[in-house]
């Protein structure tokens, strides 16, 4: 075989490894949500409804940690990796010496924040656990690394593996470990003021994260020693300046996320104090605890339907927007000015999508996961939260296209103002409702409101700096169709799982052919979705 044949055959070789490290990469996202969404679903019926929601309070803070440092340091570490050539070892070796450093500082951060979230939330119960979960941000704080240097050496297939393994573990030992303790672990909970379920599944969590660093660790090692620091290793100084801006970036974005739930707890609490008797989403008069707690269950149900428009969304800009900064450089604005609307196009049609099928029937999906009550009461926030998750998705893609173009201090600013809206209205809505059922709308509602808002900001920062977003037309059909499911879904029953799974494709295929009917869709679209097919399987 000739030279020329010879890298020709090991480019082909490079490209097929890469496809198939790629489509590993993909299955394991798939199993990843699906494992999580059979994990929410199983979660309240093996730690009770009390519980899940005091979970999911916590959640809503040791989250923001976890993923923040699981962020930066994923993609810190698998930057430093590849560029550091034959002296990959020395980089992890290096990375992973400043982040055991930050691990201990944002473990000791949360630790602090413990009590001051448990008060702030008026429920101390959720302190023992956020004190638990500190154990799994440390371990997450070296785990991370870990998988950024796999990425790094684009070990893609082992790294699918971690994070099926991450999932299946973690939703195995929380839901096995919580019942567990709903049944035999009282007496420890009650020793240190919590809930046994929600004790169980944090302790489950830990040892999860516990298991999978073992995997990990087995896999890549600590690295390699170096007296010298090699060419390509940059200093922790170096470093630090190359993952504290995506660590911000990520603290803004998810703090966002968890905002409206975590204001929503401490308004329940107070809200439920206040009552005698306060009622459950069933409708059973329960102790101010309890029946605050199940009240966030509710709303985490919302939570967990009105994000799917914001997860499908963020797969889109992955394929879409990774091309704006070459084309920024090499076929300057009119080029760029063309692939954002294109892409916005596209975004926002399978955003509205799955926005149509959510606004139709809020609560026959609520009802696929969880129970009745939970359907019922969450039903009609769900509704409302969605339009405010669509704008927060839409929202998400002007910062990417944003950050794509090397303005990542106008995207951050978006994001800010985004969360300080947001916690205004809920500060300013959320008190004046009633409690329980009237708290959670008012919750959606200040969603809706400070998202809304802030896409109209960021749709003007986007067209300024881009020269386009999503074409005015496709906005307006757009709306209409998800005006006409919402309409649809004031006269449409609840039904059972079955009957749902049957009916949301329809109400998805009827959303489609409206916008074939007003001109939206046509072959063009048909083309450019098989050349992208193409161009993945390639």
């Amino acid at each position: 075989m000739t030279a020329p044949n010879e890298a020709r055959q090991t480019k082909e070789d490079e490209q097929k490894a890469a496809g198939r490290g790629g489509l590993a990469v993909l299955v394991a996202k798939v199993f990843f949500i699906l494992t999580g969404f059979v994990q929410q679903a199983l979660l309240p019926r093996a730690i009770g409804r009390a519980d899940y929601g005091a979970l999911a309070r916590v959640a809503a803070v040791t989250n923001l940690f976890n993923n923040v440092i699981v962020a930066g340091s994923t993609q810190g570490v698998s930057r430093t990796v590849a560029a550091a050539g034959v002296h990959e070892r020395e980089a992890l070796r290096a990375s992973l010496r400043a982040h055991v450093g930050l691990a201990l500082i944002a473990t000791g951060l949360l630790v602090i924040a413990a009590p001051a979230v448990a008060y702030f939330q008026s429920a101390p119960e959720v302190l023992a656990p956020i004190i638990a979960m500190a154990a799994v941000l440390f371990i997450y704080g070296i785990y991370a690394p870990l998988v950024g240097y796999i990425n790094g050496r684009r070990m893609f297939t082992r790294q699918a593996t971690l994070d099926m393994a991450a999932a299946t573990l973690r939703t195995v030992c929380m839901l096995g470990i919580g019942w567990a303790f709903v049944r035999h672990g009282g007496a420890v909970a009650r020793a240190l003021h919590t809930l046994p379920g929600m004790l169980g599944a944090t302790i489950g969590a830990v040892l999860a994260a516990l298991g999978v660093l073992l995997i990990a660790l087995k896999w890549t090692g600590t690295g390699a020693s170096f007296d010298v620091r090699p060419a390509g290793v940059p200093t922790a100084a170096a470093y630090m300046r190359l993952i504290i801006p995506v660590m911000v970036a990520q603290l803004f974005v998810n703090a966002l996320m968890q905002a409206d739930i975590f204001m929503v707890g401490r308004y329940l609490s107070l809200g439920a104090a206040l009552q005698a008797a306060p009622l459950t989403p069933s409708g059973i008069a329960r102790d101010p605890a309890s029946a605050a707690n199940e009240w966030v269950a509710v709303y985490r149900a919302c939570q967990l339907f009105a994000f799917l428009p914001y997860q499908m969304l963020f797969s889109v800009t992955q394929v879409l927007f990774p091309m704006l900064a070459k084309a920024k450089s090499e076929e300057g604005d009119v080029r760029v000015a063309e692939l954002v609307g294109r892409g916005s196009r596209i975004g926002a049609i399978v955003c509205g999508l799955l926005v149509a099928v959510v606004v139709a029937m809020p609560e026959s999906l609520i009802r696929v996961a969880y129970d009745r009550d939970v359907a019922a009461a969450g039903g009609p926030a769900l509704r409302i939260l969605v339009l405010g998750q669509a704008a927060f998705a839409m929202l998400g893609l002007a910062t990417t296209i944003l950050v794509s173009l090397g303005r990542e201090r106008a995207a951050m600013t978006l994001t800010a103002l985004a969360l300080a809206l947001l916690v205004a209205c809920c500060t300013v809505l959320i008190p004046q409702a009633s409690f329980g059922r009237g708290q959670i709308m008012a919750t959606a509602t200040a969603a809706a409101t400070a998202l809304a808002v802030a896409l109209v900001f960021g749709v003007m920062t986007a067209r300024k700096i881009a020269g386009a977003f999503v074409p005015w037309k496709t906005a307006l059909r757009v709306a209409l169709c998800v005006a006409a499911a919402f309409a649809l879904g004031l006269f449409m029953p609840a039904f059972g799982k079955i009957v749902t799974i049957l009916v949301a494709p329809v109400v998805g295929l009827a959303y489609v052919v409206g916008l074939v009917v007003m001109g939206e869709l046509g072959k063009s679209d048909l083309a450019l979705i098989l050349s992208i097919v193409r161009r993945k399987k390639a």
